[in-house]
């Protein structure tokens, strides 16, 4: 007799919901309130398989399971969740602060390579700010900061919210450098997978289109890598790949004066009537009308 299977792990933008927008390629920011009130202030196991999280608890605080580690939450504190990572959290009733949600492909963008700040994104860790050797003040302001920003749609908006979050970074760089983790072990051959080929991909997915290419490089086999991509993020190999392109391709056609065909040269892409095909059998629509949608789409909201 077959064994029951197990139910799966819920994987989500933000917890509980299954949203596609293009602000998931960029990050969310809410009061941990807002979401962690409307649960009964207990956020059910989870992944978020291409976003990370930081949370500012200001007020209260809990526990929080990631992967197999028990954390605990004090008032005064930053947790950062890395993507992918299972996770559970019990918030005390009252517990308020912000949560951060960042598309993993941006957070590596703002870190520029910096090796201490990856090591922070895939670090599962609680830091206690009440003792650290860091400007309490200025984390908080730059949260705060964040959120401001956020929520309102000045000009600048994009960029003001790339300063506060680098500043964020540089905090929490400054606060592993205090207290190096030694409570996870990265024993999760499979993330451990993951973890490359998204790096690999950050610096490859514009021109190695071939996923031999990631795997000869992680010293896997294709099939290996397809299998550690499904048991920690959900999808194959192929579909992170793709979806970094889409990634890439929105950003360039919202953001930079590129007709189609040149967009479609700069990620890689030789025969622009093929990047159309692979743009619209993803996103549901040629380049050219997405561009036009995302226009109005700013024209409306402007007036």
């Amino acid at each position: 007799m077959a064994s029951p299977r197990k139910p799966s792990i819920p994987r989500y933008y933000l917890y509980g919901d299954r949203v596609h927008d293009v602000e998931l390629n960029f990050l969310h920011v809410e009061p941990i309130r807002e979401r962690s009130g409307q649960h009964d202030w207990t956020i059910r196991a989870h992944a978020h398989p291409d976003h990370l999280q930081f949370l500012l608890i200001e007020r209260g605080g809990g526990t929080i399971r990631i992967e197999s580690n028990d954390y605990e939450i004090p008032t005064l504190s930053i947790v950062v969740v890395p993507a992918a990572m299972v996770h559970e959290i019990h918030f005390r009733p009252g517990t308020d602060g912000t949560v951060i949600t960042a598309a993993t492909a941006y957070a590596t963008a703002v870190a520029q390579g910096d090796t201490r700040f990856l090591d922070v994104l895939v670090a599962p860790q609680v830091y206690p700010l009440g003792d650290s050797g860091v400007n309490v003040d200025g984390i908080i302001d730059a949260f705060h900061w964040i959120n401001r920003e956020y929520v309102w749609s000045a000009p600048g908006r994009r960029a003001a919210i790339m300063a506060q979050f680098l500043r964020i970074l540089v905090a929490l760089m400054r606060l592993r450098s205090e207290m190096v983790s030694t409570r996870f072990a990265a024993g999760d051959r499979d993330y451990d997978i993951l973890h490359r080929y998204r790096e690999l991909l950050e610096h490859n997915f514009r021109i190695e289109k071939g996923l031999e290419f990631y795997a000869r490089k992680l010293a896997i086999s294709a099939q290996r890598l397809n299998q550690a991509c499904k048991a920690r993020a959900g999808k194959t190999s192929s579909e992170l790949l793709h979806e970094r392109t889409i990634i890439e391709a929105k950003r360039y056609l919202i953001y930079m004066e590129l007709t189609v065909a040149e967009v479609g040269y700069e990620l890689g892409f030789e025969d622009p009537a093929y990047f159309s095909r692979f743009f619209s059998q993803r996103v549901g629509q040629p380049p050219g009308a997405y561009r036009e949608a995302h226009h109005a789409q700013q024209e409306q909201a402007a007036e």
